[in-house]
């Protein structure tokens, strides 16, 4: 990573900002229950995070079982969402260290936004339940007719929103998908060690730098 210090920070926000894992899975395991198919344990939804609703509704599926039709896929993605909504305030919570993080960026008045292929209707209710102390500059979730992560459309929109550059902007994230989506848009790729994915996931995808916790994040802004 260049020595030059970020102007903006755009942050993921599940395995990032939130451990929302646990309201995932139970989510998605009541799909599975619904439909008599095994459950899935916890952690084997850390595999299934990160490329949207419609993608996790389809992958926790058994080879040869999976959803084919896009009506079938609207249909578990319609069950799915039912369970999210029922289930997502339940177990989630920002990681430790991440309040303390937000305090100090928006006191040195650092922008900062939300990019999350989470869908944009829940991903706005995430960042108002368990982020709304901070002033956020964007919220941007998956929305219909947009392209998900790693196309950097999302991304250039809210460094748009932020007034910043890409190459002035941080992208946060715990994915493959995060640091080839900062990749694609020209933005500097920072890995989180606490996240759903492992480390050597993110190098191998391109992070610059991996960060073990949320406060190191403040040496690279400003």
């Amino acid at each position: 990573m260049n020595s030059t210090r970020a102007k903006a920070i755009l942050f993921d926000l599940d395995g990032t900002l939130l451990d929302t894992l646990r309201d995932l899975a139970d989510s998605g395991n009541a799909v599975l229950a619904s439909r008599g198919f095994p459950t899935h344990p916890l952690d084997a939804y850390r595999t299934f995070v990160g490329n949207g609703m419609a993608s996790l509704a389809r992958d926790i599926f058994p080879e040869g079982r999976k959803p084919a039709t896009d009506a079938e896929v609207e249909a578990v993605l319609s069950e799915y969402r039912a369970a999210y909504e029922r289930n997502w305030q339940n177990t989630t919570a920002p990681f430790p260290g991440t309040a303390e993080l937000l305090d100090r960026l928006v006191a040195d008045r650092v922008p900062i936004g939300v990019v999350s292929n989470k869908a944009h209707d829940f991903t706005v209710k995430c960042v108002e339940a368990f982020l709304g102390d901070w002033a956020w500059n964007v919220v941007l979730g998956h929305r219909e007719g947009h392209s998900r992560k790693p196309d950097p459309a999302g991304a250039l929109e809210a460094a748009t929103k932020l007034a910043v550059s890409p190459g002035e902007c941080l992208f946060v994230g715990d994915s493959d998908v995060d640091m080839q989506t900062a990749k694609n848009a020209g933005m500097s790729g920072i890995g989180v060690a606490w996240g759903f994915r492992p480390v050597e996931e993110l190098l191998a995808a391109g992070a610059e730098r991996i960060v073990e916790t949320p406060g190191e994040l403040l040496e690279l802004v400003g």
